[in-house]
C-alpha cells in the first residue's frame, strides 16, 4: 500500500479542487446578451446539471445496492436498507419540493409569474409607469439572483459528497486515485461555474456574488476532502448525493420553463447536449484513474 497522504496536503489538495469553480464564473459579468445566447447558455448550463444529476443518483443508488448485496449474503439486516431507501428518499424530497417552498417563501406576496431564469426577461416586463417598472425589475434580478444561488447550492452539495472520495482516498493510502480525483474534480468543477451563471440572462450579478456564489460551490469539496480524511460514512455520503439530486431536479425544471417561451429551442437543445456530454468528459478523467 502507498504512503497515505497527511490531512494538511490532503486538506490544500481538495480545495485547489474546489477553487477552480471560479474559472466559469466572471462569464455572468458579460455585458447585455441577445436571446440566442442567453438561450445557449441557459441550457448549456442545464446539460452540465443533467450530468450531475446522473451522476449523484447513480452514486446514490450504489451505496444503496452494496448494503442490499449484504442483505442478500447475509452480512447486515433488511432494516438497514429501508433506512438507507428512507434517507435517500426524503433527501431527495428536501431537494425538490422542499427548495420549491422555499422559495416559495421568500417571495412571499411578490412572487412574479415570470420564471426565474428570466432575469432574461427584463425586456418583456410590461411598462405601466417608471415607479413599476423598477420595482418589476428589481423582483426579476432578485429572482434570477436566487436561482444562481440555489444552483451553486445544489452543485455544492454535489461536490461535498466529492470531496469526501477525495479525502477517503487519501487517507486510505490510494495516493494515485486520490491525484486523478482531484484533478478531475477541478476539470469537472471549472465547468460548473458556468451552470451557476449561465440562467441568469441580462442579469449582471456583483463581483461580491459571484465570490460567494463560488464559495457556497467550490467551497465545500474543500470541506468534505477534511471530512472524508477523518471518518468515512456511507449515510452521510448518500444523504448528500439525494439533496443534491432533488435540487438539481428542480432547478434544471426551473431553467427549462424559462426558456421554453424563447425561440432557438433547437440550438438550446443542442447546447443542452454540449454540457451534458463535457460533463461526461470531464468525469472520465476520474473513471480512468479509478479504473
Amino acid at each position: 500500500m502507498e504512503g497515505s497522504m497527511s490531512f494538511a496536503e490532503t486538506t490544500l489538495l481538495g480545495a485547489i479542487a474546489g477553487v477552480t469553480i471560479y474559472l466559469g464564473l466572471p462569464v455572468g459579468r458579460l455585458h447585455r446578451i441577445d436571446d440566442r445566447l442567453r438561450v445557449g447558455l441557459a441550457m448549456f448550463s442545464a446539460g452540465i446539471l443533467a450530468f450531475i444529476f446522473m451522476d449523484v443518483t447513480t452514486n446514490a443508488q450504489s451505496i444503496i445496492a452494496a448494503t442490499l448485496g449484504q442483505f442478500k449474503h447475509g452480512r447486515t439486516g433488511f432494516g438497514h436498507v429501508v433506512w438507507l431507501f428512507a434517507l435517500l428518499a426524503v433527501g431527495f424530497v428536501a431537494g425538490t419540493a422542499g427548495i420549491a417552498g422555499a422559495e416559495r417563501r421568500m417571495r412571499g406576496l411578490h412572487r412574479s409569474t415570470t420564471p426565474p431564469i428570466a432575469g432574461a426577461a427584463l425586456g418583456a416586463v410590461a411598462v405601466d409607469d417608471g415607479a413599476r417598472l423598477a420595482g418589476d425589475v428589481a423582483l426579476l434580478r432578485a429572482n434570477a439572483l436566487r436561482t444562481g444561488m440555489t444552483i451553486a447550492f445544489a452543485i455544492g452539495l454535489h461536490n461535498f459528497a466529492e470531496g469526501l472520495a477525495i479525502g477517503v482516498s487519501a487517507r486510505a493510502g490510494a495516493i494515485g486515485l486520490a491525484t486523478v480525483l482531484i484533478i478531475g474534480f477541478a476539470l469537472h468543477n471549472a465547468t460548473e461555474g458556468f451552470g451557476i451563471v449561465g440562467p441568469l440572462g441580462d442579469v449582471r450579478p456583483s463581483w461580491k456574488w459571484l465570490g460567494a456564489a463560488g464559495l457556497v460551490g467550490g467551497g465545500p469539496t474543500f470541506l468534505g476532502a477534511m471530512l472524508g480524511y477523518q471518518v468515512h460514512s456511507g449515510p452521510l455520503e448518500l444523504c448528500f448525493y439525494a439533496l443534491a439530486g432533488g435540487a438539481i431536479l428542480y432547478v434544471i425544471g426551473e431553467i427549462w420553463a424559462g426558456v421554453r417561451r424563447y425561440n432557438h429551442r433547437e440550438f438550446g437543445l443542442y447546447l443542452l447536449a454540449g454540457g451534458f456530454l463535457l460533463g461526461v468528459a470531464t468525469d472520465l478523467i476520474v473513471s480512468y484513474g479509478g479504473a
